[in-house]
């Protein structure tokens, strides 16, 4: 992979698109090992597809959701306390794969 760049990750899915692939993919691996498939494919599949990563600065990703994100859960019956738990844990995972791909964590 070429050395990261801030700049050209205006251009995202320009300059870094396999790379945005393989940060989801991996969240994803992780997630559906670690919790209810049915959840994470509904969270996958109905908010994060709308999902925006942003760089933060200093080694630091964001996900920018959609707004409400758990009104847009409609595939499974889930409580909200929980679907909003397990989201913030894919974001933070999302986030992390992020750091890891683009050098900033080991």
């Amino acid at each position: 992979m070429a050395e990261f760049d801030p700049e050209k990750f205006d251009d995202k899915y320009q300059h870094y698109f396999t790379e945005l692939q393989k940060a989801y993919k991996q969240a994803f691996e992780v997630m559906n090992d670690q919790y209810d498939s049915e959840l994470i494919h509904a969270i996958d599949q109905q908010i994060l597809n709308e999902s925006e990563p942003v760089y933060e600065g200093d080694g630091e990703f964001g996900i920018d959701l959609p707004e409400d994100p758990i009104d847009r859960v409609t595939a499974i019956i889930v409580d909200d306390e929980k679907l909003a738990t397990v989201l913030d844990r894919y974001v933070d995972e999302l986030e992390r794969q992020h750091r890891l791909i683009f050098g900033f964590e080991e």
